[in-house]
Order: structure tokens, then C-alpha cells, then sequence
């Protein structure tokens, strides 16, 4: 079947006509595909994280010293997805700053590739075709209020994993793509 553009195209779930490059926090959740458990499990109410998880926290936390103009704030990693929070803070000095899908396209492009190296000299777990679902959430945050609710929201996510639609166990469990 050939590439028919009226039912092969994908919907931008961003907001249309905003500058992903301009200033500002960003509420991000990128989910391993198909849904997969690979950074660790939650035992009363904390993250246990695996290797993997490992990794990624690694590879998060290290996104400031490799990228000028990327700052992080909240942080939490769940067995089979992450939220964050980017703050682009663009200046003068930097002369093609990152736009918030190139700071998630080269998150996930290297976690990708170290879980490739973990598979292979660690017996990590292996994955089909791809360790990231292709695309993200993301929720532009407008003001401080807002802010602290993400950060709250990050924070005890763990805590509300039982009742995560995310949760491959939970009876109302979104299908993965």
C-alpha cells in the first residue's frame, strides 16, 4: 500500500502557532514504547529504578552541561514513562538556541542509544524497533501557580501509580499505540 496523505498523517498535538524556542518552562512525559516497564517498578510508593532508569535520570540530569540554555527543574521517572520539566532560557550569546522538540528529540536520541549499549554489554532487556514512543506530551507553563502544581504533580507521582491509567496493570489502562 502506497502513501496515501489523507490517511497517512499524523495530527501536531502542539499549539499551533506558538514558538517552542521562546523562553519558558515545559511540563514534557515521553513514554518507553508500547508501554514496556524498563526504568524500574514502584514498591510502596517509590520508584525502584533499574538500570535503565538509572540511565535516563543520568542522562536528564546531565541535559544543562551539554546543551547552553536548557535549565531543569522537577524530575520524576516512573516504570515505563518520565515527567519533567524544561526551562529554555535562550540568550543573545547562543546563536541557534534549542527549541523544546530538539531538547526532547536529543533526550531521547541518547537514552536510546545508551539503552542499545546497556542491551548489548549489560543484558539490559531488549526492545522492538524503538525505546521512546514516537511522539510526547507536552503543557506550556504559564505561571507560577501552575508551576507548583506540576512540581506537586511530579513529586507524588509515584504515590498515585495504582490508579495511573498508565499503569499496565490498571483495569483502565490506555492501550499503547
Amino acid at each position: 500500500m502506497g502513501y496515501d496523505p489523507d490517511r497517512h498523517h499524523r495530527r501536531s498535538i502542539r499549539l499551533k502557532g506558538y514558538d517552542y524556542a521562546q523562553a519558558g518552562a515545559y511540563f514534557v512525559t515521553i513514554c518507553v514504547h508500547q508501554r514496556r516497564s524498563l526504568l524500574g517498578q514502584i514498591i510502596n510508593g517509590s520508584l525502584q529504578p533499574s538500570p535503565a532508569g538509572v540511565m535516563v535520570q543520568q542522562v536528564w540530569d546531565e541535559m544543562p552541561q551539554h546543551y547552553a540554555g536548557v535549565e531543569l527543574d522537577a524530575f520524576t521517572l516512573m516504570p515505563n514513562h518520565i515527567h519533567g520539566i524544561i526551562v529554555l532560557c535562550p540568550t543573545e550569546a547562543i546563536a541557534q538556541p534549542l527549541t523544546l522538540g530538539d531538547a526532547v528529540h536529543r533526550f531521547k536520541s541518547f537514552t536510546t542509544a545508551q539503552y542499545r549499549k546497556g542491551v548489548y554489554d549489560q543484558n539490559w532487556e531488549p526492545f522492538a524497533g524503538r525505546f521512546w514512543q514516537r511522539n510526547y506530551y507536552e503543557h506550556i507553563i504559564r505561571n507560577e501557580q501552575s508551576l507548583n502544581h506540576i512540581r506537586h504533580y511530579i513529586a507524588t507521582n509515584p504515590q498515585r501509580w495504582v490508579d495511573d491509567t498508565l499503569n499496565p496493570s490498571h483495569p483502565k489502562s490506555i492501550s499503547p499505540p
